[in-house]
């Protein structure tokens, strides 16, 4: 295993908790947006449509998979920087 990927672990563990609390952070305010709710729809939630349930869980993990890619490439491509090595 190349030292820049054992070196990038400790980053990209760090990374992807904070990529987690943006990314629910944007979906709440674009599920604000869109839905008109304070709140998004739980599965289990009774009141709610399927429509609504399935509409804001592929909303959630589009918004997630996005902002977990953006940190990930932005911390790939800042070790890359300070080290001169890739760390994938």
């Amino acid at each position: 295993m190349k030292a820049a990927k054992i070196a990038y672990k400790p980053v990209g563990l760090t990374l992807g908790a904070v990529s987690g609390l943006l990314a629910g952070a944007a979906f709440k305010q674009t599920w604000k947006w869109i839905g008109h709710d304070d709140e998004a729809p739980n599965a289990t939630d009774e009141n709610r449509t399927w429509r609504e349930v399935l509409i804001a869980a592929a909303l959630q993990g589009a918004i997630f998979a996005a902002v977990k890619a953006a940190v990930d490439r932005s911390g790939a491509a800042t070790i890359r920087r300070l080290t001169g090595t890739w760390p994938g």
